[in-house]
């Protein structure tokens, strides 16, 4: 009698396990080309590609009414975005989408916590830049810099006290009709963390986002996979590789770089990167890379160390919970913050 109890319940503990075994899932992965201009790449696990491809689809979709929501360029039919707040500066307050209101928010929340470093009411001299830099691409030979009065003249109108948000309302107002919104430094990191806290939505359990390189893990690698593997560009030789290796579970990392949108001037290149005290270039570092869990603010204090001092900025990341940063200098040298080295691999 014993033996056969002990024999039933093995019986019952085999069929219990396999009952809570996950059947093995398969590798996808795709891209897309048109979403806030730059490349979204998505590779995640599904138990076949039918199933994989319907929820890149849904976040592709998703993706893209973000895009639209926050571009600063282009009009979009039935659409208040971005854009329709610059156009009507000064003149009206523009009912928008609630993810509008949340991401100008969080923006605001970015400017105090940065001291201004990150601003996205920075869009009248980040335009100047834009406009000289795509002339200079355009035309090399004629390239030119911005005059220091015309940079000092749009400064004048960069208060993020004067973008008016009425929550009640859903409506946004931009005070002074000489000010323009610009929120590169936010827009993709804070889509992707959205759309990776949403991941149940699109049946990832286990997938890793990159918008623009804004990276962001959702979970780790499936079938016991272990830690996403992703590489921090080496910003002193495009063609070796990655600087370091980073282990990612249910985290972001974001490398601001000097090697992404620059135009050259007199031989000298000059990149995308502006420093809101001296309205040009920041030129502490050569690539600042942030992990944390919210690919939002990584995206955030990508920008923001890039424009502080070495000093200033470990100062920063150090008051803040499970984020670390990864200093390049233009001698070749690296920094980390205190626990970085803890997440890299092999």
């Amino acid at each position: 009698m014993k033996r056969i109890i002990a024999l039933w319940l093995c019986v019952l503990i085999v069929f219990s396990i396999t009952g809570c075994m996950k059947p093995k899932q398969n590798r996808y992965e795709t891209e897309f080309l048109t979403l806030f201009d730059t490349m979204t790449q998505i590779v995640g696990y599904a138990d076949n590609e039918e199933s994989f491809q319907k929820s890149a689809q849904l976040i592709h979709d998703d993706l893209e009414e973000y895009h639209e929501l926050y571009n600063i360029y282009e009009d979009y039919p039935g659409v208040n975005n971005i854009k329709m707040i610059n156009d009507n500066a000064g003149i009206k307050p523009i009912v928008v989408n609630k993810k509008i209101i949340d991401l100008l928010l969080f923006a605001k929340e970015a400017y105090a916590l940065t001291d201004g470093k990150v601003n996205v009411a920075f869009g009248s001299v980040l335009k100047i830049w834009h406009d000289h830099r795509e002339d200079g691409i355009e035309n090399p030979e004629d390239a030119t810099l911005p005059t220091e009065e015309e940079l000092e003249t749009a400064a004048r109108h960069v208060d993020i006290e004067d973008v008016v948000i009425d929550q009640e309302k859903s409506t946004v107002y931009l005070a002074d009709a000489q000010m323009r919104l610009d929120v590169g430094a936010i827009a993709k990191g804070f889509a992707t963390e959205a759309i990776c806290e949403n991941a149940e939505k699109y049946g990832f359990s286990s997938a890793l986002i990159s918008v623009g390189g804004n990276v962001r893990a959702i979970g780790e690698k499936a079938n016991n996979g272990g830690v996403w593997k992703v590489g921090i560009r080496n910003p002193y030789d495009q063609n070796d590789g990655t600087l370091s290796l980073v282990g990612l579970d249910d985290q972001s990392l974001v490398t601001s770089g000097v090697y992404e949108r620059y135009y050259t001037v007199n031989h000298k290149q000059y990149h995308h990167i502006i420093n809101p005290e001296t309205l040009f270039p920041a030129d502490y570092f050569v690539s600042v890379s942030i992990l944390c869990n919210d690919s939002g603010l990584a995206d955030a204090l990508s920008t923001a160390l890039f424009n502080m001092s070495y000093e200033e900025g470990a100062k920063l990341i150090e008051t803040i919970p499970d984020a670390e940063a990864l200093w390049a200098f233009s001698d070749g040298s690296v920094s980390y913050s205190t626990h970085f080295k803890e997440f890299t691999t092999e």
